[in-house]
């Protein structure tokens, strides 16, 4: 122990100290949501002070909204590409120091992708403090912060003791990173959202789909979460998903979740990052039965068709009589990113006895031209102008809202356009239909 100390303290640095290794046109890649370096990430415009310029900054699902991001000032020192946007993302794109990259989860990574431009690729994240044997923990996930790892990019490391120690690609050895910046801080917490009565509706209909023994991939939110309440009267269930959140701890603890019927990895949860309340990370913190694995290979549709009754359960902003989700955007204006639900969506269909389930409200309140608002339908006759499509209408399997269930795989125009008006909200029935005949969509 005393030699890994010794390397240890021989990386252990201060901000000012860390800011000093960026070069001008690095390209940085933050770890995803919870895991990003929150302190190192406040101070990261003051590389300009340095005299640094021209880099660029890769992140996913940011928890913070830094100077560097809320601040067009520094988008010559630091352009930020995100490819799942935020709260802070969103605000800051109109300010055109940011720009969103499409893409899958599972490609989120390559070396073609991140070895473009010549730039000298550096790893900002964060880890639990290392063990007795020079191995510390990239904790809340290993999207593709291990795969950087292993291409030798330059690693920065936040050790923070209020992170989980978890097990599987998470795991580093202390001489893999070259700088450490020890912080102590509440790691980024989602809360956990109730559930409203319409949420639970959705979640009974969706649980009705969901049989004894198959393995399931969840999500966060309202409806996410009213599944997970649905679905603690299973038996058997597995988790391979690509974020691990507070209901499947539920699930675990209830004993639905056993992990026994699972193809690949047996007994074991299988994620690839995980985002919730203290409770989850509390949950995950030395325990050998929750596996990360790198996003590259969780999020291969072909791996996760292997997991036997494979089920994902996704959600979406809007679909179209074709059976299209618009997943991301809002018309053209981007709201989230891709992320995984193409993989697990195509990746459910390729199981044997899989499903794959998309879930909206009916209708959405929005401000019209007038500032007034309004009730739309959130399953329209076609989408708008511009309108980014998440999950092709080749991809989907059921569509489900407080309305019930619409079976669309193998089914043709004419009858998706019937099965999604019967699940569309009674107020706007007759106006879809019109606008389909009108449009010849059948």
């Amino acid at each position: 122990m005393e030699k890994f100390y010794d390397i240890y303290k021989s990386k252990v640095k201060s901000i000012p100290e860390v800011l000093k290794m960026i070069k001008s046109n690095d390209l940085f890649i933050t770890a995803l949501g919870g895991s990003e370096p929150m302190d190192i990430l406040k101070e990261l415009h003051k590389i300009r002070e340095n005299g640094v310029k021209g880099c660029v900054l890769t992140n996913c699902l940011p928890m913070g909204d830094y100077e560097f991001i809320k601040n067009p000032e520094y988008k010559d020192t630091i352009f930020v590409d995100g490819w799942f946007y935020s709260p802070s993302l969103r605000k800051a794109h109109k300010n055109a120091n940011v720009s969103h990259i499409p893409q899958h989860l599972h490609s989120a990574l390559t070396k073609k992708l991140f070895a473009t431009d010549g730039r000298r690729k550096v790893l900002l994240a964060t880890a639990s403090p290392m063990d007795n044997h020079g191995y510390l923990s990239l904790s809340l996930g290993c999207t593709y912060e291990k795969q950087l790892i292993n291409d030798e990019a330059l690693v920065i490391v936040e050790v923070n003791p209020y992170l989980p120690r978890t097990f599987g690609d998470t795991t580093i050895n202390i001489n893999q990173v070259d700088a450490i910046v020890e912080v102590s801080y509440q790691v980024p917490a989602l809360p956990n959202v109730p559930f409203t009565e319409k949420d639970a509706i959705i979640g009974q209909y969706i649980a009705e789909l969901v049989e004894d023994g198959a393995t399931i991939q969840l999500g966060i939110g309202g409806i996410p979460n009213a599944v997970a309440e649905a679905l603690k009267s299973k038996k058997h269930l597995g988790i391979h998903t690509e974020m691990f959140t507070d209901g499947m701890v539920d699930l675990i603890e209830c004993g639905a979740v056993d992990n026994s019927k699972k193809t690949l990895y047996p007994e074991k949860s299988v994620a690839t990052f995980a985002l919730g309340t203290r409770r989850l990370y509390d949950f995950l913190d030395d325990n050998p039965s929750v596996l990360f694995k790198n996003g590259m290979w969780t999020n291969d549709s072909y791996v996760i068709g292997q997991n036997y009754k494979m089920t994902s359960i996704n959600t979406t902003l809007e679909v179209d009589l074709f059976g299209q989700c618009a997943s991301e955007a809002i018309g053209h204006v981007q709201f989230s990113g891709t992320g995984g639900q193409a993989d697990t969506a195509i990746g459910a269909q390729l199981s044997e006895e899989g499903k794959s389930i998309i879930a909206l409200y009916s209708t959405a309140d929005i401000k019209n031209e007038q500032g007034e608002k309004v009730k739309v339908s959130k399953i329209v006759p076609m989408m708008k102008p511009g309108a980014i499509v998440s999950l092709s209408r080749n991809d989907v399997d059921y569509v489900v809202t407080e309305y019930g269930v619409a079976w669309l795989r193998g089914r043709a125009i004419r009858e998706r356009v019937e099965r999604l008006i019967n699940i569309a909200h009674p107020d706007f029935r007759d106006e879809i239909r019109f606008e389909a005949k009108k449009n010849g969509i059948w």
